[in-house]
């Protein structure tokens, strides 16, 4: 049981540490290394709103590739991808002052 009880700990402990070193390298808020691509996000996974406005949040790609659907990459490898697109990324929008 002890054995058991020290390989999920080890197991957890692993995952967390995944889960702490992946969300270092998430995509910021206000990308500077990274490019906006589209066309080659798979269904449920597209990062944020379509390009046509028929949606406003992420994991919703109706279906794979398209061209309206996108996802955030390095900079420089977008055009690299077989039916990437760069497109603008548009700046954060600012809090108003109260």
């Amino acid at each position: 049981m002890k054995t058991n009880n020290a390989i999920l700990a080890t197991t957890m402990a692993g995952l967390i540490s995944a889960g702490v070193s992946l969300s270092a390298n998430a995509v910021p808020d206000q990308p500077t290394h990274w490019e906006k691509c589209a066309g080659i996000a798979k269904k449920g996974m597209n990062d944020c709103g379509a390009l046509d406005g028929s949606h406003g949040c992420a994991g919703q790609a109706k279906e794979d590739n398209m061209a309206t659907e996108w996802v955030y990459v390095p900079k420089g490898t977008c055009e690299k991808i077989a039916g990437g697109e760069v497109k603008k990324v548009k700046p954060a929008k600012k809090a108003k002052d109260a």
